[in-house]
């Protein structure tokens, strides 16, 4: 409506200053005095201006004429399409010229103008896959979604445009949710243009999401070939699938071998890879070959120390003594002797030893220097063993309540912390972007049961997160106590 007013109102302006000009001219005095073959012509200002106009048209149509005589000649030399090339080349200019407009106008945020301006490069260029895609974009900026996708429907038609109208549908459905017609849209798309980067991580991304981790891998290796994705990630993401398709069958009997292969092919394909690691691990653990397993963990641990490593590690000899337990774990302490997963874990080991004073030697300034709910809950049961009051313990153990979990799983791209590692982000759906570190400053979660008594020894299944603590102090002055 505005843009109506102001041409409005600038056909006004236009009429007005050319009736005022025609007003000062008309009131000019003088006049202009011709002589041509002896014929005298004498003109008034308004005159002379009329002709100087009726000049510059009969200019524009010689030059017209010209140009078509010189189309006709050429069709009467044999160029069949001279004439109507002459016909066409104005028509073409101008729907360039509105196409042009169009785009500029789409880039610039003017839906409304580039739908208008697609419209007219429409009329005069009769190319629907030029005037189609702008006519789709530009209705997707206005909102217009209906009108959009009826375009993109329309490119369909075409085999130069089939892809493009996919790709169009497909980001439409992503928009509404509709990931089941997104993923077949995908599929569709990846299937026209294998190497398209932006089709092959919307395809490998929807995959993952649904779980279809065979298919998922098979795009994940398209993308190597087409050059898309680095060998080291590849062999990093090819091993979170095959894991994540091993996970899916573990428990099922019929498959249990299958599963135990996948597991296996995973922490081969990425021995750093801590879920995979756990995995591999229990299946040569069910195998009866615990000394592969123990060299899965060793290798993974040598890497990055974690506390689910440490778990598997100590199923490798459920029944052993604390004192064989802890003789076994230092063999894989010496591999990251100064990180502090290491140190925690020898603390947890001593104390299940009752070998407290050894246990606050291992655990050194943890629970001052990076104060955590399993070093804090940790000292707790050393100073109860150690003969501590109550008081002290129990001023460990609220301590611990709000103190930081230490490292999580988090998703790289989110932020979003997780209680156990995942293929795909809960939150922000990204493929592999979880990693094990320590969430923002200010982050603080209430512990487990897991965290609050020793890991190595054993912790009940979780519970209430108050209540847990409660009972993990209570447990703890209780054994002494007896």
């Amino acid at each position: 409506m505005l843009w109506s007013l102001i041409k409005i109102l600038a056909f006004v302006a236009a009429v007005t200053g050319l009736t005022y000009g025609a007003v000062m001219v008309s009131d000019m005095e003088g006049s202009l005095v011709l002589t041509f073959a002896g014929i005298k012509a004498t003109l008034s200002p308004l005159q002379v201006v009329f002709a100087l106009l009726a000049m510059v048209v009969g200019l524009w149509v010689v030059f017209k004429l010209v140009a078509f005589l010189a189309a006709l000649f050429r069709f009467l030399n044999g160029d069949e399409t001279a004439i109507s090339r002459y016909f066409t080349r104005n028509r073409e200019r101008k729907g360039f010229e509105a196409l042009s407009d169009g785009l500029m106008a789409l880039a610039s945020g003017e839906g409304h103008l580039a739908l208008t301006k697609a419209a007219k490069a429409e009329r005069y260029l009769q190319r629907p896959e030029l005037t189609n895609l702008l006519i789709a974009q530009a209705a997707e900026q206005v909102g217009d979604r209906a009108k959009a996708e009826a375009t993109y429907k329309k490119l369909l038609e075409d085999d130069k445009t089939r892809f493009v109208g996919i790709r169009g549908i497909m980001k439409q459905k992503l928009s509404e949710g509709d990931k089941e017609k997104a993923l077949k849209l995908a599929e569709k798309a990846f299937e026209l243009k294998p190497k398209h980067e932006e089709t092959q991580d919307i395809l490998l991304k929807l995959q993952a999401e649904k779980g279809d981790w065979s298919a998922a891998r098979s795009t994940l290796g398209a993308k190597l070939k087409s050059g898309s994705l680095p060998r080291d990630v590849h062999k990093r993401r090819d091993a979170v699938l095959a894991l994540s398709e091993a996970r899916e069958v573990i428990g099922d009997e019929t498959t249990s071998i299958a599963a135990r292969e996948a597991a296996i092919e995973a922490n081969k394909l990425s021995p750093d890879l801590i879920p995979a690691a756990v995995m591999a691990a229990r299946a040569y653990i069910e195998a009866a070959n615990p000394k592969n397993a123990a060299r899965v963990i060793t290798k993974a641990w040598k890497a990055q120390p974690h506390p689910d490593l440490a778990r598997v590690f100590a199923e490798i000899a459920p029944d052993e003594t604390p004192q064989e337990r802890l003789k076994r774990f230092k063999t894989l302490a010496k591999l990251a002797p100064e990180n502090p997963e290491t140190k925690l874990v020898l603390a947890e080991l001593n104390v299940a030893a009752e070998d407290f004073p050894e246990a606050r030697r291992e655990l050194g300034s943890l629970a001052q220097d990076d104060p955590t709910t399993r070093s804090l809950s940790l000292m707790a049961a050393i100073e109860r063993g150690s003969g501590a009051s109550d008081q002290v313990v129990r001023a460990w153990l609220a301590k611990a309540v709000t103190a930081s979990r230490g490292p999580q799983w988090i998703c790289d791209k989110c932020n979003h912390i997780h209680t156990e590692w995942q293929p795909v982000c809960d939150h922000c759906s990204a493929f592999d972007t979880l990693s094990w570190k320590r969430p923002p400053q200010g982050e603080t979660a209430i512990p487990s049961s897991t965290e609050m008594l020793p890991l190595i020894v054993g912790a009940p299944e979780m519970a209430s997160s108050e209540d847990e603590i409660v009972v993990a102090g209570d447990t703890l002055l209780s054994d002494q106590e007896k």
